[in-house]
């Protein structure tokens, strides 16, 4: 009896055993492929919502910062932003804990653990209301006595200064305490909510610059209280929306301290990086308001509203690719995980490349047609700056997976150390009496160093493979600037017309068109390739053209 009890190993039966495996095999993989396949399709939607919200807040804030800067003048529009970048300056205690915040909550999206999504939630706003009142703290004494005696204003201007100054502040607290809402929405891949409450921040920003010559108090002043109110409506459409539409939006006070540990050990070590990035965007502000004043910084504010319209298509791209990434990290999947941080870095590059090459060769007539007054260096600042983006979009999938892994304290040493000498070697520069161009160049050196210890530190992180990456997409984006820039200025050379604006709209355009055929034939897969020609058939035949 007993050993009919035993099992039997059936040598006939062994076969349809091991055939019967590899179908489950074979079923699980299509199923993942499947479950891949739908994470891609998602990824393209959400990147579309984000499209066309970008290309109408493109419009809306081009247009916006021309009527504001007619209507302020270029003293106080330069005043606004170097005061504004005061403020910003102190998100170094903040940025650090909003990365942390976006990683936790997306990485227990991806585990599925909605009691601990709840308690990363509630944590998350307990942490951003405490650092609110740091922040204030900090903003009333330090920021107060900087702006008031270290920053060049003009005596006339102080007092409006100083107004806009509380304004700022305010501003950034409400956007502060609504950090973990607009995590949330993000994490979720919820992007049409972002975008249309996007739009709502942008016809807003431009009703606001049109009521400015209307209104019968100053200018500057009346400019920071409005935009201080839309901040607050914004914020409260945000924290509306998440506690409508996500259960784990239901705060609660929780403290958590082995929660609260993780969160403030990733955020400490993160602090680096925040830090070294905001020094580098907003300490040059500061240091060229030292050295040129106020005009300068209009100028570079200027160049900074370009590159945020022109940017913003690659950063709404990586909106939606930087949840796939945490997530595929927390579930194990690290191949796909690769796969979509080389072909995001690739196609971050081409989608920046594309809009910024017409603006890079033809910046001088473009800032002609937008502004009626051009500050001087605007056309030099605008140029360094698309291409510091450019720089940097190469690393933005390298830096979501790096943050995925929650292990970053050599990382951000190492890589944070190195961005953090941009500050103190463009001050070098600028008493050696430099042109304040070496400020964006010595970040577009910096970020290309930076580039390179990242891929030395993520080989051991998460077993990157250097040399495939270099091959896939550093030399291949290099290869499609080469071909692109030998192409349009072969043709600036070849044709010269009578008509001045005749031929720099013909450059604009022969950029664009040749931007897009070599990134289509030298910079696409094959699978790419095809994926795109199916994509455009599918659109031509749903619009009936034959």
């Amino acid at each position: 009896m007993n050993m009919d009890l035993q099992p039997v190993e059936n040598k006939e039966n062994k076969p349809i055993i091991e055939a019967e495996e590899k179908e489950c095999d074979s079923t699980r993989f299509e199923e993942e492929h499947k479950d891949n396949v739908s994470n891609s399709k998602r990824i393209a939607k959400n990147t579309m919502f984000l499209y066309l919200r970008m290309l109408l807040l493109m419009v809306i804030s081009l247009y916006t910062s021309r009527v504001i800067l007619n209507s302020l003048g270029e003293v106080d529009y330069g005043v606004y932003n170097v005061v504004g970048g005061v403020v910003a300056m102190f998100s170094m205690v903040s940025a650090s804990l909003s990365s942390a915040i976006s990683r936790f909550l997306t990485f227990e999206l991806g585990k599925g653990d909605k009691n601990k999504l709840n308690k990363v939630f509630s944590s998350s706003v307990s942490i951003q209301i405490l650092l609110s009142v740091l922040v204030i703290i900090l903003a009333e004494t330090v920021g107060l006595w900087f702006v008031n005696t270290q920053l060049v204003i003009p005596e006339n201007r102080l007092f409006a200064a100083n107004v806009c100054f509380q304004f700022s502040i305010l501003t950034f607290v409400v956007n502060l305490i609504s950090v973990p809402y607009n995590a949330v929405i993000i994490a979720h891949e919820k992007m049409s909510a972002f975008a249309y409450i996007s739009i709502l921040e942008g016809v807003g920003g431009l009703t606001i610059a049109i009521l400015i010559d209307f209104n019968p108090f100053d200018k500057l002043v009346f400019y920071g209280l409005m935009l201080c109110l839309l901040a607050l409506l914004v914020r409260f459409v945000y924290c509306s929306y998440c506690k409508r539409h996500f259960e784990e939006c239901d705060y609660k006070f929780i403290f958590d301290f082995d929660l609260l540990k993780k969160m403030f050990g990733f955020a400490g070590w993160n602090t680096i990086g925040a830090c070294s990035t905001i020094l580098r965007d907003h300490g040059n502000s500061i240091i060229i308001n030292l050295f040129f004043g106020p005009l300068l910084n209009s100028a570079l504010a200027i160049a900074q509203k370009v590159n945020i319209a022109v940017t913003g298509f690659t950063q709404n791209f990586m909106i939606a690719l930087n949840p796939q990434i945490t997530k595929s990290y927390a579930s194990g999947d690290k191949e796909y995980m690769m796969t979509l941080v080389f072909k995001g870095a690739r196609l971050a590059y081409y989608m920046l490349w594309i809009i910024s090459f017409p603006i890079i060769i033809e910046s001088s007539l473009i800032l002609d047609l937008w502004l009626k007054d051009v500050p001087e260096h605007t056309v030099n600042l605008v140029r360094l700056i698309l291409i510091l983006s450019l720089s940097d979009s190469i690393s933005n999938t390298l830096i979501t997976a790096m943050l995925a892994t929650g292990n970053i304290r050599n990382y951000q040493l190492i890589v944070g150390g190195i961005q953090m000498l941009n500050l103190p070697l463009s001050y070098v520069f600028l008493c050696l009496g430099f042109d304040v161009e070496i400020t964006l160049i010595v970040s577009i050196f910096t970020s290309q160093l930076c580039l390179l210890f990242r891929l030395i530190l993520l080989r051991s992180m998460i077993g990157l493979n250097i040399m495939k990456f270099l091959k896939e997409v550093y030399f291949n984006v290099i290869s499609v600037t080469f071909l692109s820039l030998m192409i349009t200025m072969l043709c600036k050379e070849c044709w010269n017309p009578e008509y001045i604006m005749l031929k720099s709209l013909f450059i604009i355009l022969i950029s664009m068109i040749s931007s897009c055929f070599i990134v289509f034939f030298v910079g696409c897969k094959d699978t790419e390739r095809l994926l795109i020609k199916n994509k455009l058939q599918r659109l031509f035949k749903v619009r009936g053209i034959r």
